[in-house]
C-alpha cells in the first residue's frame, strides 16, 4: 500500500508527496508536529499540516533568508532570530564569522527538541557557542527591546492564529526600535502567487515604518506556487547593493553574488503589486 501526504496550500491547490514513514507526529500546546520521510524530497518538517521545510530545498530558503541580509551589512555582529525553531536560518547565519552572538526566539520548545532528532543537519546551529535559544513568544520579545540587534530575522511559519501577529503593523514598529540605528530587518512573506494580499500589505507597512523597503523572491518547490517573497526593511543600507564578500561562495549551495542582485529584479506582475497597479487577490 503507498501512503501519500497531501498539503492543501488553498483550496483549490495542494502539493502531494509519497511518504516512506511516519518518523514522528505528537501535539503540543502549540501545534501539531509531524516528520515524514518522503520518496522525492526527504525527510521533511509538518507543522498543523502545513510544510515547513524537507532535506531537499531547505536551503534555498534559509540561505536567501539569511544572507541576503548579512551581505547587505558592513559588521552583522548581533542576530535575532524570531522562529525558526529548527535552526536552519540560524546556521546560515553563524556562517558568518563577524556574527558573535544569535539569539533565537521560538514559542514551542518541542520543534527544537524534534528538529534536532529527526534534522540534525539543519538543526547543527544549536551546539554553536555562540547560539542563545529563548523558549517564549516572539512578539512580547520583540517589543521589549531596543536598539540591540544588527540584524533581525523573521523565519515565521504562515500566518495563521498566533503567528499572524508577526505580520502585523505592531510587530514591525518593534522591529525598527530592537535594530541598531544602522540595522536591517528581513522576513519571509509567502506567495505572490497565492498570497499576494499579504505581500502587498506587509510591503505597505514595511515602506512606511523603515528607510528602505524592498522585496526580493526566491524558488522554493515545496512551498506554495513554488515562488517565495521575502521584505526587507533597512535603516541606512540599501539592501540590492551587497557590502561586502564573506568568502561563503564556496560552500553555499544556493546564494551567492548574482543572486543576490538577481533576487532583487522582480517580474512586472510583483512590481505592479507592490505599486497599487494590480488589486491584491487578481494575481492568479
Amino acid at each position: 500500500m503507498e501512503l501519500w501526504f497531501t498539503e492543501k496550500q488553498t483550496p483549490a491547490l495542494g502539493i502531494t508527496c509519497k511518504v516512506l514513514q511516519t518518523l514522528h507526529r505528537e501535539k503540543t500546546p502549540f501545534q501539531e508536529i509531524a516528520v515524514l520521510d518522503t520518496e522525492q524530497y526527504g525527510r521533511m518538517l509538518v507543522l498543523n499540516g502545513m510544510v515547513q521545510l524537507t532535506i531537499g530545498d531547505e536551503f534555498i530558503y534559509h540561505e536567501m533568508l539569511a544572507h541576503v541580509p548579512l551581505h547587505s551589512h558592513p559588521a552583522p555582529r548581533h542576530v535575532l532570530i524570531v522562529g525558526g525553531g529548527d535552526g536552519g536560518t540560524a546556521r546560515e547565519v553563524l556562517r558568518h564569522p563577524q556574527v558573535e552572538k544569535v539569539t533565537l526566539v521560538e514559542i514551542d520548545r518541542r520543534v527544537v527538541d524534534v528538529s534536532r532528532h529527526f534534522l540534525p543537519e539543519v538543526s547543527c546551529s544549536f551546539d554553536d557557542q555562540r547560539m542563545e535559544v529563548l523558549f517564549e513568544d516572539g512578539v512580547t520579545y520583540l517589543l521589549g527591546r531596543q536598539a540591540e540587534y544588527d540584524i533581525i530575522l523573521v523565519d515565521a511559519p504562515e500566518p495563521i492564529g498566533q503567528a499572524a501577529r508577526l505580520f502585523s503593523r505592531e510587530f514591525y514598529e518593534g522591529v525598527l526600535r530592537a535594530l541598531r540605528p544602522d540595522g536591517i530587518f528581513a522576513a519571509q512573506t509567502e506567495s505572490p502567487f497565492v498570497n499576494s494580499d499579504l505581500i502587498a500589505r506587509v510591503y505597505r507597512e514595511v515602506r512606511g515604518i523603515f528607510p528602505m523597503a524592498r522585496l526580493y523572491l526566491a524558488p522554493v518547490p515545496t512551498y506554495p506556487s513554488g515562488l517565495w517573497s521575502f521584505t526587507i526593511g533597512s535603516k541606512h543600507y540599501d539592501p540590492e547593493l551587497p557590502l561586502r564578500e564573506s568568502g561563503l561562495e564556496g560552500s553555499l549551495r544556493y546564494y551567492n553574488a548574482g543572486v543576490h542582485k538577481a533576487a532583487f529584479q522582480l517580474p512586472n506582475f510583483v512590481r505592479k503589486l507592490l505599486d497599487g497597479e494590480v488589486r491584491p487577490g487578481d494575481v492568479k
